[in-house]
């Protein structure tokens, strides 16, 4: 028999990436990450009224939505298998004030949201935060006093809130503020109010990113920040204080870890699952969302197949779930797969 070794096959020593490669069955049978409507989470920004669905022009194809329609809205998530939602209120401007007192009032907009999602749609979970810049009046997510957003005063308030939100019916608190201390004293106060069944997703690092900017328009908050929130969010250029930064959150109580935001931060997603071992989030943001958007609708990139990259790349670094604007979306695409 004729030899027809290759001068490739020497190379390689007979080793061929190519073989699993070949046809359409071989790569689906050793692909290593799967994206499912189980790692979806979708976030829904909720506003005051009755029958309102109200574009948010630097997010294309995201709403404002009124509690009727969140709760429609949440319906039809529901329908698609997507596991959870994740609330963000848009309160009238003259509710906020300089500690976002609005956030311990029982009745406030998150907290009637909840209920009336819960209520109507209790197959599907709810993921409530207690940061206070939907509630505030200088747009910081936490009390201001003399220039400084002080920590302990806003830790006292948050873990109220925490409270008052699975009073609600909320089955999991995510604390975005980034204060220090915040975990340990939610998980004391949902344990001293009965809620032992809640659970508390950790934004474990919050980075000070330049990807925010859609959401603040969301909630209407851009324009009432004054400074930044360099004090409180971990500097984009430190990992290490990042990890450590979850370890305490892990020591406090945490249920789940987050990294927020997504792409820029896939090492970090995939040390925090390798250090803690907990189920771990990424929160594709606004800013990320929105350059997809934008580029697909300029024609400069495919946007499904850009959309479904990325929601897999958080998959291969390690995450097991991804709040991300494009849920029912990917949803849909998934369910004709």
């Amino acid at each position: 028999m004729q030899d027809r070794t290759h001068l490739v096959d020497d190379i390689t020593g007979h080793r061929r990436m190519r073989r699993n490669r070949k046809a359409d069955w071989t790569r689906r049978l050793v692909q290593e990450n799967r994206l499912t409507v189980d790692d979806l989470i979708w976030p829904i920004f909720v506003v005051p009224g009755s029958g309102i669905i109200d574009p948010i022009p630097a997010m294309p194809g995201v709403n404002r939505m009124s509690i009727d329609k969140a709760v429609e809205a949440a319906r039809e998530a529901a329908g698609l298998g997507i596991p959870a939602i994740a609330t963000f209120p848009n309160i009238e401007m003259e509710l906020r004030d300089e500690t976002g007192s609005n956030s311990l009032e029982a009745n406030n907009l998150i907290n009637q949201a909840t209920a009336a999602i819960k209520k109507a749609v209790p197959n599907i979970g709810v993921i409530t935060d207690v940061a206070l810049d939907p509630f505030t009046s200088h747009g910081h997510d936490g009390i201001l006093r003399g220039g400084e957003i002080v920590n302990d005063e806003t830790v006292d308030q948050v873990a109220r809130a925490a409270v008052m939100q699975a009073d609600a019916g909320a089955d999991i608190i995510a604390p975005s503020e980034m204060m220090d201390g915040r975990i340990g004293a939610i998980r004391m106060a949902l344990d001293a109010a009965g809620h032992q069944n809640v659970g508390i997703m950790s934004y474990a690092t919050k980075f000070a990113s330049a990807f925010y900017g859609p959401y603040r328009e969301a909630i209407s908050t851009g324009g009432l920040l004054k400074g930044d929130k360099k004090t409180y969010y971990i500097d984009p250029a430190n990992g290490t204080e990042a990890i450590r930064d979850a370890a305490l959150d892990v020591e406090e109580g945490a249920d789940m870890l987050m990294v927020k935001p997504g792409l820029p931060y896939l090492d970090i997603c995939w040390r925090m699952k390798e250090a803690f071992g907990l189920p771990t989030f990424a929160y594709q943001v606004s800013g990320e969302y929105s350059q997809i958007k934008a580029a697909a609708m300029n024609g400069w990139i495919d946007g499904e197949r850009a959309m479904l990259e990325t929601l897999l790349s958080f998959k291969r670094a390690g995450c097991d779930g991804i709040l991300t604007y494009f849920a029912v979306e990917v949803a849909k695409i998934l369910a004709k797969r």
